[in-house]
């Protein structure tokens, strides 16, 4: 919010995937505020998030091609450096940033990469950026730091806090500073995550914890212990992969707005002062970035049959007001599957734990039907992560799959967020085993029940829903009868040489601590059981991804030719970590369709011009 002008960001595939931000005015006018070839997209940790701010007018904004902070004043299409060029290319970048000084500065998460390229040379510290480009370090010393917040007296800093090899969903310090210098951790240690800190005007501070097992709402008024204030009997919030995430929203009457998770789907929600919550009546099951504009929300919403919209709504009632529609896509919603979130058994084993969810979509086309009494070939699709969870969002990923026959099961298996840090925790030491299971389970569970095709049954993931599928086809050969990678990790002895910071001790907990579990690093990686891959797989890759470098594919690519395992493989110059330009997302859909049409032995839709993949068969 900017007084009374929304602001988001859009992906525009169409744009080589550029990142462009987004104004509406009080009047209704929605305009571009950021020229092409402009790209407003941070590279800290990698993933970004939190690559612009706007307040008065003024943007700032991280650029993506050198990750310098520029900005863009009203009334002009030319944003202006603020930070100089860095000595090594795109490697002093800024997220998470934060107006302050009345607009003079800002505060920003600062991540400085060296000449040696080693994660191990990668500072990240906080820092106040000023227009005239000087820049000031606040916190330093750690190594990770996120939400910088300035209180509303000027001169109190809170921020969040970790080291290695803790993720910020495992454990993170919550720590305010005050004006002499000295120093208090509010929230937070081993074994407790706390995300999404917020200062109030009264100065009570507000963030949400996982120390009961639920990340819940609570409240630390000043001189005064942390406060349990909204708990829903599950997960508020989720893990923070990205920054400027914000699943709550302080209205100005002193009320709360929430958006929590329940079987499957979100809920929006208004706590009234005395801890009554209240659900709203919206129709959407997806709500993200929840701001208060006044007794309004603002948030990203959608839904199985809506694409992401920006949405106002007012808690005391009313239509819900669209600010941003979702792409026009011109079809009818009966083409849409609508998932079903699914209960199913597994084993219990290692963790206590006995059941996993999907989301299960069934087939979905209104102008074609499978032959009599054929059952539908299955696709598992394996989220990324794996620290992650599913969404009923329209994909048209997944709708590209249901419109052509498949049944779609997105499987949150164990690990997954939503449903509880017991629950997450589940695949702390355990990724190559549960999460194996439980895809394994879930497919079976399908079949068992009559509605999938057995012998026709794919998996698919990118990034380590790659490394699962990977896992899957050679560690539970015989399940699944084809498969797919994207940019999946198939050594994970490498992966801890090769990736980025934020990730690089990552498999410290999921796997074994490095290097002390070597051998189980070895044991769990797709590349060590090759001997037994006989399943036909398709590879995909991005010649510029440095979370999973492409000698990631390249080690299972040889093994495959080696051993005369039908399989295709297609790299993708220009492309990192997720493929963001709109001609190579379409090509590795129709390259992947293709390549079970040639495995499994059925036709390519016809009028679509794909042209068939090839598949290497020795």
């Amino acid at each position: 919010m900017d007084g009374d002008d929304v602001y988001w960001s859009e992906a525009r595939p169409t744009e080589g995937g550029r990142s462009v931000i987004v104004r509406r005015s009080a009047d209704g006018t929605v305009t571009d505020v950021l020229p092409g070839p402009w790209n407003a997209r941070t590279r800290v940790h990698e993933y970004g998030g939190g690559a612009w701010t706007v307040s008065g007018g003024t943007l700032w904004f991280t650029e993506f091609s050198d990750q310098r902070l520029y900005r863009l004043v009203p009334g002009s299409d030319v944003p202006v450096a603020v930070t100089p060029e860095p000595e090594v290319a795109a490697g002093v970048r800024h997220a998470d940033l934060r107006v302050v000084s009345g607009g003079a500065a800002v505060l920003a998460v600062r991540e400085t990469h060296t000449a040696s390229g080693a994660a191990t040379d990668v500072v990240n510290e906080i820092v106040r950026v000023s227009q005239n480009g000087s820049t000031e370090v606040l916190v330093s010393g750690t190594d990770f730091v996120s939400d910088p917040r300035l209180a509303p007296d000027g001169v109190t800093l809170s921020w969040l806090r970790w080291n290695h090899p803790d993720m910020p969903w495992d454990s993170t310090e919550f720590v305010v500073r005050a004006a002499d210098g000295t120093e208090h951790v509010i929230a937070g240690g081993p074994g407790e995550s706390v995300v999404q800190p917020t200062w109030d005007d009264d100065l009570a501070l507000w963030f949400f914890s996982d120390r009961t097992d639920f990340w819940s709402l609570y409240r630390k008024r000043p001189h005064e212990e942390p406060e349990l204030v909204v708990d829903v009997g599950g997960d508020i919030a989720g893990p923070q992969w990205v920054f400027g995430l914000s699943r709550f929203a302080l209205l100005s009457d002193g009320r709360v707005v929430v958006a929590y998770g329940r079987d499957g789907a979100d809920r929006l929600a208004v706590a009234e002062a005395g801890g009554e919550l209240h659900e709203l009546d919206v129709p959407y099951d997806v709500f993200r970035y929840v701001t208060a504009q006044g007794t309004s929300v603002v948030c990203l919403a959608a839904g199985p049959a809506s694409e992401p919209v920006v949405l106002r709504v007012d808690v005391d009632g009313g239509e819900p007001e669209l600010l941003r529609p979702a792409r026009d896509l011109g079809l009818d919603p009966a083409w849409f599957s609508r998932p079903e979130h699914v209960t199913f058994p597994t084993d219990p084993r290692d963790t206590g734990i006995d059941t996993a969810h999907a989301l299960v979509y069934p087939p979905a086309n209104p102008e074609a039907g499978a032959p009599n009494g054929e059952l539908p070939p299955l696709m598992v699709v394996v989220h990324g992560g794996p620290t992650s969870a599913t969404a009923p969002v329209l994909s048209l990923e997944i709708q590209y799959w249901t419109s052509r026959g498949f049944c779609v099961a997105d499987v949150d298996y164990r690990g997954s967020t939503g449903y509880g840090r017991r629950y997450r925790d589940a695949l702390r030491g355990h990724w190559g085993i549960v999460d194996l299971d439980d895809v394994v389970a879930c497919a079976r569970y399908l079949a068992d029940a009559g509605r999938v095709d057995p012998a026709r049954m794919a998996i698919r993931g990118g990034s380590a829903g790659g490394y699962t599928t990977l896992a899957a086809l050679t560690m539970r050969p015989g399940v699944f009868t084809a498969g797919a990678s994207h940019f999946g990790l198939a050594d994970l002895r490498a992966f801890v040489g090769e990736t980025h910071k934020f990730e690089s001790r990552y498999l410290d907990g999921l796997i074994a601590p490095w290097p002390a579990g070597e051998a189980v690093y070895i044991e769990r990686s797709p590349v060590t059981h090759v001997d037994a891959l006989d399943t036909p797989l398709a590879v995909f890759q991005g010649e510029e991804d440095k979370v999973v470098p492409p000698d990631q594919a390249e080690i299972i690519v040889a093994a495959l030719r080696e051993k005369g395992v039908p399989h295709a493989y297609l790299l993708f110059p220009g492309e990192q970590h997720g493929f963001r330009k709109a001609e190579n997302i379409r090509a590795a859909l129709d390259g992947e369709l293709s390549f079970y049409s040639q495995i499994w032995g059925f036709g390519l839709p016809e009028g679509e011009g794909i042209t068939p993949i090839e598949v290497v068969r020795s």
